[in-house]
């Protein structure tokens, strides 16, 4: 998969914009507030229908303009495709791919990408609502049908916590409860089932590249945690996880409308780090946890290979000035060796080998030119 240009409309600061992009390295370098960022969350936007930076379309739009275009144009598969947006700050958001109007179901894993950013150093320490999302983003991008079961499984939950308020308000009866558990649970089995399966795939390779990363010295596992289950591996509950769920979701039915909430699904789950049998976010320095997100990064990386025969786009956005020059030596050298386009964003060139490291861009003020 390699993206061959991008094209910004009023996108941003950009007034009108096409980059054409190398099909392996790409160096885009300029001082901070420049627009380098904005071409990589362009990519990522056409990826997965939304912005890592903002959950507003219209801040998408540059200053006083009504409307901002964004284009696409990529190699899959030895196939040309084009996605297309056009933003609007008074009606909905149009997409289309290849001419052909799409809803975000037909666009999720057209193009994959794996996305780095300084944020991503905290994924192991920060809440499991990231270390979800991360999960969804992935396997939704690999699996489009699991993007589908994650969305009817979302709207069935916020139904279900609906009536769990109106039941706790005295508004509807307890009897409506097991006609939503029979719709939810089925969902969350799917749910789950497939982050269990992505887990294992991805902790072969996170295993493998953490041994690599420490010389040998630590060993980095991925355990996907079921929230409820007191640290059992989820593995060995995947033929029981319909059962279990019925189970569950009866047992708190009291506590549920107390609290207006549904206590246990895919929701509240977990993905655990563990470096030499050690939890990693609770118990790791903070560079073994810079070492973990680096080697779940590569692992990522080596799973869409697996999953969809060819590797993502990678972006790595201002990630090389937080890590240190042994690690970030560590990712310039797998990215070197391995046939992969990526899009890297920087302010300072020294960060980068002299000589033939790939295609250099100068970002300033809404502008790139080739260096």
């Amino acid at each position: 998969m390699k993206i061959r240009r991008v094209s910004l409309k009023n996108y941003r600061n950009y007034a009108d914009e096409t980059v054409e992009l190398a099909p392996g390295i790409n160096v885009f370098l300029g001082q901070n507030a420049q627009g380098k960022t904005n071409i990589l969350e362009a990519v990522y936007y056409a990826a997965l229908g939304r912005s890592h930076r903002t959950s507003a379309d219209a801040e998408l739009i540059r200053w006083e303009e009504g409307e901002a275009r964004l284009s696409v144009d990529f190699l899959r598969r030895d196939a040309e495709n084009r996605l297309e947006f056009k933003f609007l700050r008074d009606r909905r958001r149009q997409m289309t791919r290849n001419g052909a109007a799409i809803r975000m179901k037909d666009l999720i894993g057209a193009l994959n990408v794996v996305l780095f950013s300084p944020e991503d150093l905290f994924l192991i320490k920060g809440a499991p609502a990231g270390r979800r999302r991360f999960l969804d983003m992935e396997i939704s991008q690999a699996n489009p049908a699991y993007f589908y079961d994650l969305a009817i499984y979302t709207r069935l939950l916020n139904q279900r916590n609906s009536l769990l308020k109106r039941i706790r308000d005295g508004m509807a009866s307890e009897s409506e409860l097991p006609l939503w558990d029979a719709q939810l649970v089925p969902k969350a089995v799917s749910v789950v089932k497939k982050r269990i399966e992505a887990v294992k795939k991805l902790d072969v390779f996170a295993e493998k590249t953490q041994e690599e990363l420490s010389g040998g010295r630590e060993r980095l596992s991925l355990l996907y945690e079921i929230h409820g289950e007191d640290g059992e591996n989820a593995e060995t509950m995947t033929n029981d996880l319909f059962s279990w769920y019925n189970k569950k979701l009866a047992e708190s039915a009291e506590l549920d409308i107390l609290r207006g909430i549904t206590r246990f699904g895919p929701h509240r789950d977990d993905l655990g780090f563990f470096i030499n049998g050690v939890d990693l976010r609770a118990y790791g320095s903070q560079g073994q946890q810079r070492t973990g997100v680096l080697a779940l990064k590569l692992a990522e990386l080596a799973f869409f290979r697996e999953e969809t025969g060819e590797y993502p786009t990678l972006l790595l956005d201002d990630v090389m000035s937080e890590l240190d020059s042994g690690r970030r030596e560590q990712l310039l050298a797998f990215i070197r060796g391995e046939d992969m386009q990526a899009l890297i964003t920087a302010t300072d060139e020294a960060y980068f080998p002299p000589r033939d490291f790939g295609t250099i861009f100068r970002v300033e003020h809404g502008t790139v030119k080739s260096a």
